[in-house]
């Protein structure tokens, strides 16, 4: 599969977080309004992960990771926690930047960095 845009990426971690909250699902009314979205954009995102194999988006239903979906959702959720909180408590940013920040960061960091950052916490533990 083609790699994701990292709109896409945020939704499905959007529908991951989400569904760890609640009963292992998602409404695009909730949904949108993490994301700041309207219902109409996200709609049309459920549509195209849909077609991607990415999650279950049956009409009047609530939205479902697959598999697939489930395994990105969680390594964009991992890495963008990892990275919120050696920006909070090694470089001592402010939690709100710093987790605006991490949501941009984590589509483009390696896992090398991911995994260097967490190294740090485990040496340091």
């Amino acid at each position: 599969m083609e790699k994701l845009t990292f709109t896409m990426e945020n939704y499905l971690e959007a529908i991951y977080e989400l569904s760890k909250e609640g009963n292992g699902s998602a409404r695009v009314s909730d949904i949108a309004k993490r994301l700041g979205v309207t219902k109409a954009s996200t709609n049309s995102a459920m549509t195209t992960l849909t077609k991607k194999g990415l999650l279950i988006n049956e009409k009047y239903k609530e939205i479902v990771l697959t598999e697939k979906g489930k395994v990105i959702a969680e390594q964009t959720s991992h890495k963008h926690h990892v990275i919120s909180r050696f920006l909070i408590e090694i470089l001592d940013i402010d939690p709100v930047i710093a987790d605006k920040d991490a949501c941009a960061i984590e589509h483009v960091i390696s896992d090398e960095s991911v995994s260097a950052m967490l190294n740090h916490y485990l040496k340091n533990d």
